[in-house]
């Protein structure tokens, strides 16, 4: 049987390898030991927004802080922040077996360049996880929104399709991962915006004029798209370059007409939202400060992805966490603009 190590096993790490477990796959997590100590305690627990639900015994879980433990794996997932990532390719660089196939699973661009640059014998490929996973309770995992993973095709990656189509979580692989990165990178630009907002994310997108924020966001970074030559894939029904029109009608209109973009658990809220309620630093530079990036590249400006990435660092720092109104949060963009 292959053997599946998780490196970063926060709420993402811990669902996708509390899924494959249960299905039977061999996974190790490696992790921080306070979410290691509630797994010995409590085991895992996964639930998801269609009322799914799955359980692993502590004595199933194996859990570990040494980053020695992907040694034995044949396919590592790196579901670290983006801020780690050198420091865990650093990690994985003397430990890995000859062979080994990671896979970064994370936000943002340009994680999986960081590992193939720091581990040059491996095969390293993009993934991407399109949907949002919250932590309602100890060893509890629940999947919010929807969606499948998907990957840079690799005939590598063959001997564990099986697991992951077992597990319910089957893996699409794609040739053109970039534009798939860039497609989700528009969604994510949300993250921002509802962490400001400090609301879920259902009633956040909700209301028009938080969704007319985004649309702000989204414009912005297809223009700069557009001029870089990049045509992000089509990752919803509707195209990306339709979205931000879609975002600003009226409420009853996007509601008939984008019903699966509401089809969100209640409670859920951005991972953006979930650091800044646990203070802890975002991945807003690996996100809207992408879109800047790309901005300073080709001569020009992204004004309101700049302000929301100064927003957001401002709300990290704070000493009572901000909670933007709609119309607040959007005068603060469009003076930006």
């Amino acid at each position: 049987m292959a053997k599946i190590c998780i490196v970063g096993a926060g709420s993402i790490g811990c669902y996708l390898g509390g899924r494959l477990l249960a299905a039977g796959a061999d996974v190790s997590l490696v992790g921080r030991a306070r979410i290691g100590n509630e797994l010995r305690a409590h085991g895992l627990t996964l639930t998801d927004y269609r009322n799914g639900r799955w359980q692993v015994p502590p004595a199933d879980v194996r859990y570990v802080t040494d980053p020695g433990a992907p040694a034995d794996a044949d396919l590592v997932l790196v579901t670290v922040k983006s801020a780690a990532t050198q420091s865990v390719g650093d990690e994985l660089k003397p430990v890995l077996r000859a062979g080994a196939i990671v896979v970064s699973f994370q936000n943002g661009l340009g994680n999986a360049d960081v590992l193939r640059a720091t581990l040059p014998q491996h095969t390293v490929l993009a993934g991407m996880v399109p949907f949002n996973v919250m932590q309602p309770g100890p060893g509890a995992f629940h999947q919010g929104t929807g969606g499948e993973l998907e990957v840079t095709a690799s005939p590598l990656l063959q001997p564990f399709l099986g697991d992951f189509l077992r597990a319910g979580l089957p893996l699409t692989e794609r040739t053109d991962m970039t534009a798939v990165q860039w497609a989700k990178l528009l969604l994510n630009l949300n993250n921002a915006i509802n962490a400001l907002a400090n609301r879920p994310l259902k009633e956040e997108l909700s209301q028009r004029v938080y969704r007319r924020c985004l649309a702000l966001a989204q414009m912005e970074a297809l223009r700069l798209l557009s001029r870089a030559g990049i045509q992000p894939a089509k990752l919803t029904p509707i195209p990306p370059t339709w979205i931000p029109r879609l975002l600003a009608t009226p409420d009853a209109v996007f509601a008939r007409l984008a019903g699966k973009m509401l089809a969100i658990d209640p409670l859920a809220r951005s991972s953006m939202s979930d650091d800044l309620a646990a203070g802890r630093k975002t991945e807003v530079d690996w996100i809207n400060g992408e879109v800047v990036r790309l901005a300073k590249r080709l001569g020009q400006r992204a004004p309101v992805n700049a302000q929301l990435c100064a927003m957001v660092h401002a709300a990290e720092s704070a000493a009572t966490r901000p909670s933007w109104s709609g119309n607040d949060l959007l005068a603060a963009l469009g003076a930006s603009s």
